[in-house]
């Protein structure tokens, strides 16, 4: 279990490298979409290329987020019956979840994607706007977004396993809220 641990380590790296380039992605967005608004505006032009990169780095965020958002437990949470549980319970319910719904969700999703990437790639498709970007770099976004979450979701069933079977501390979901 140690050595999984450690593995975990590098997971979580990766995901912090990931999540802290992907904050730039919306300062970026944001001085796109502000110039974009300026130069429409006050010279009366504009083009798809700025509307459709703005829309490619929103996708990006958020398909390549997911993990980094699953590792901070950010992820939405049915919290009903979670929060009353014990921290060991709780890290059981979560172990059973990424197994049974995560894991799949995010394999069969990352897999059945790849086709379309390829296709799209080997077509060279093109936005059918006017002005309008290449298609598949933003759905290259999806293969890679899942795997990230599929990564990293790994990495949180081997640490909640080991949160159930007391060989490490609870973290953040585990915590009671002071009353």
């Amino acid at each position: 279990m140690h050595r999984l641990l450690a593995a975990t380590e590098a997971i979580d790296w990766l995901t912090e490298q990931v999540g802290q380039w992907l904050k730039w992605l919306v300062l970026f967005s944001s001085l796109i979409s502000a110039g974009n608004a300026l130069v429409r505006y006050t010279l009366h032009t504009s083009s798809n290329a700025w509307l459709e990169i703005q829309w490619y780095m929103f996708g990006a965020m958020f398909l390549l987020g997911a993990g980094y958002a699953l590792k901070y437990e950010e992820h939405v949470r049915v919290d009903a019956f979670f929060s009353r549980m014990s921290p060991r319970t709780q890290a059981w319910v979560d172990v059973v979840g990424g197994i049974l719904f995560l894991m799949p969700t995010a394999l069969i999703i990352g897999w059945l994607a790849i086709p379309m990437v390829r296709n799209s790639f080997h077509i060279n498709e093109m936005s059918s706007d006017a002005g309008g970007l290449l298609r598949w770099p933003i759905k290259l976004m999806i293969p890679l977004g899942f795997g990230l979450l599929a990564l990293q979701g790994v990495a949180e069933i081997i640490k909640k396993l080991a949160v159930a079977r007391g060989l490490r501390e609870p973290g953040k979901a585990y915590e009671r809220p002071v009353q």
